[in-house]
């Protein structure tokens, strides 16, 4: 548990703003990490305690956070409403939309600042697929997530030596190698589920001749 952990952490803290980057986009388009780049902003900017680092850790964050709604607004602008319907259902389809068609700005950028378990990407994809502009879209995206992992790095510069103490916490570290089996398991099964709805999102009429 100790190696795996440290391994992970030794990544983290070698490659800071790259993993911040890689998670921010995959979190925010086909994989399970909850909470996962907010973590890695507040522990890489207690480690280095500067405000440089802050704009940087929050930069790369937002970045990777705006490419992996990109990647999802590709898929489902091409797919649209058919296809949306293949990856959402029921009660979550219809609150979806009905957020987008009344107030798709507000919808966005509540998505992008608040934590889970509100549906972010499933926001993101209803409104790329019921063509909201792309530009508008991750101009918004951009801009909450900016304000909101800049927000954590300013909590973590005040209270950088609490949030390292506690981190350094056997316990601490039992409940991370935990989460990070929660992520790969969730992970493994959003990869699955993506890979079976996107074989049954509609083509293009022209793909189809």
């Amino acid at each position: 548990m100790k190696t795996l952990t440290h391994l992970l952490l030794g990544f983290v803290w070698r490659y800071g703003g790259v993993s911040l980057l890689l998670v921010g986009v995959l979190d925010s388009s086909f994989l399970f990490l909850p909470l996962g780049n907010d973590l890695l902003v507040i522990a890489l900017t207690a480690r280095m305690r500067s405000i440089p680092h802050l704009a940087y850790y929050a930069g790369m964050s937002t970045v990777g956070s705006t490419l992996g709604s990109l990647l999802v607004d590709l898929l489902f602008r091409k797919a649209g409403e058919e296809g949306l319907e293949k990856h959402l259902s029921g009660r979550r389809l219809d609150y979806v939309k009905s957020k987008i068609t009344n107030n798709a700005s507000w919808a966005l950028a509540l998505a992008a600042i608040a934590p889970p378990p509100f549906p972010f990407t499933a926001i993101v994809m209803a409104a790329s697929a019921l063509q909201y502009p792309r530009k508008k879209l991750l101009t918004i995206i951009g801009a909450v997530r900016m304000i909101r992992f800049t927000g954590l790095g300013v909590l973590a510069l005040y209270f950088g030596d609490r949030i390292i103490s506690w981190g350094s916490q056997e316990s601490v570290q039992r409940w991370v190698f935990g989460l990070l089996v929660l992520f790969l398991a969730g992970s493994t099964l959003s990869v699955i589920q993506w890979i079976r709805r996107s074989r049954r999102l509609p083509q293009p009429a022209s793909e189809r001749r």
